[in-house]
């Protein structure tokens, strides 16, 4: 077991919560998927969108001012992979040895929701090898990287791409959601197995979607309760958790084999793993006819929804992501953060593991209020800074946050020390 993992598996480490170290994080938004336009397939590319290519020193700056000492980062794949075996590392050999001279942690998104031309889309079977290569070839081009989420929202990019229409195949079946499942799950499998052959102390925090439907009627239970079995499926693949029958049925009756099931369960990384849970106020859905699900805002609340997958993996946990649009009144983003914050806290000193909190993004987004399915170059007010990079009242409110609590021995059970040491 790597060295920096010992203490949190060791009773004693949980015996002293006065050592805990909490991580406040950022990210830079780095979704690339592909939609349908009235002219065409189009690539978007948030890096690209909200400016980031251009004002990346800049960003990095504005980083470390609101006190976020780890980021989120998603170097655009699409661009990097340009064949089997072919690499163009231009941009992140210029970016990432700045990141790491300026004191702040990356947390490297590998895939953040799309592929390169030339494999197509997620449906693709032979991708899953070629991204482990590129994998390992990132790792060993930059051994001072220890922290890495493979795959981003592995759920929500099979969901999208293959079950709603929205993304990449744009495909509405079971049987699109199951073949990107077992494809974006078998990627990951193979990244992390790649990376930790030269990377042996990597950590994976596995973004991920934390959710739940909730039945509008008695008659919708059935398939409500189908949802919220679904929602593990991804982690359940990586996790080797035995999942339910019906759900392996439903894996067998929609396209994935029993040997593809077999592979997935055939290692286990858990001890670098953390489960990373992205939660926004849509993440709670009201199941109100066969098949449609409406945004029901918060009704448990993060507190609860994270309690149902931690009783579920037991492994260390992330808040990985959250935002709000700003709101008429300007302080909406400002509460959402404390209400966040306040779950939080009330987590951990149930003895829940969870090591850090990220408000996602840094800056504002493009074309999210459509899930970035239509081209509509609308900036979204959900960042800790606009796109001319000036600060928010949300902003304002995390290096607050930050400042009153980063170094306050009060928050117990720190898990894996991923706030610092990391690199050598």
């Amino acid at each position: 077991m790597p060295a920096e993992l010992t203490d949190f598996y060791s009773p004693r480490r949980i015996a002293h919560p006065a050592k805990a170290q909490f991580v406040f994080a950022t990210g830079i938004e780095c979704s690339t998927p592909m939609i349908d336009t009235p002219d065409g397939p189009l690539r978007r590319d948030q890096m690209e969108e909200c400016g980031h290519y251009t004002h990346w020193r800049e960003d990095f700056e504005l980083t470390r001012a609101v006190g976020a000492t780890h980021l989120r980062y998603g170097p655009p794949y699409y661009r990097m992979h340009l064949g089997p075996g072919q690499y163009d590392w231009s941009f992140t050999d210029e970016v990432l040895p700045v990141l790491r001279d300026m004191g702040i942690i990356a947390i490297i998104d590998l895939c953040h929701f799309g592929v390169p031309d030339w494999i197509g889309n997620f449906q693709n079977g032979d991708w899953p090898a070629l991204f482990g290569e590129y994998a390992r070839a990132f790792a060993a081009r930059y051994p001072w990287i220890r922290l890495y989420t493979p795959v981003n929202e592995m759920y929500i990019t099979a969901e999208f791409s293959g079950y709603f229409g929205w993304w990449n195949e744009r495909m509405t079946s079971h049987q699109g959601f199951v073949g990107a499942l077992k494809n974006v799950t078998l990627a990951c499998q193979i990244a992390m197995e790649a990376i930790l052959e030269v990377q042996p102390r990597a950590i994976f925090i596995h973004a991920e979607s934390s959710e739940h439907t909730h039945a509008n009627a008695p008659d919708l239970t059935a398939e409500a309760e189908m949802f919220n079995e679904r929602r593990f499926l991804s982690l359940d693949l990586i996790c080797g958790e035995r999942i339910s029958a019906g759900m392996y049925a439903y894996l067998r009756d929609n396209g994935m084999s029993g040997e593809e099931y077999a592979r997935l369960r055939s290692v286990d990384f858990t001890e670098h793993m953390i489960v990373g849970h992205d939660y926004y106020v849509t993440n709670e859905q009201l199941l109100v006819a066969p098949g449609v699900r409406r945004g029901a805002g918060e009704v448990f609340g993060y507190g609860t929804v994270c309690r149902s997958y931690h009783e579920r993996y037991r492994l260390p946990i992330m808040h990985t992501e959250t935002n709000l649009h700003q709101g008429a009144n300007g302080n909406e983003a400002a509460n959402w953060l404390w209400k966040t914050w306040a779950n939080i806290q009330q987590l951990r000193h149930d003895g829940i593991p969870i090591c850090g909190m990220t408000w996602y993004s840094l800056t504002d987004q493009i074309d999210w209020d459509t899930a970035l399915r239509e081209k509509n170059d609308r900036a979204n007010p959900l960042g800790l800074y606009d796109l001319d990079r000036n600060i928010r009242p949300v902003g304002e409110a995390f290096r607050r946050l930050v400042t009153q609590w980063q170094s306050t021995p009060v928050l117990p059970y720190g898990p894996v020390d991923i706030a610092g040491g990391l690199r050598d």
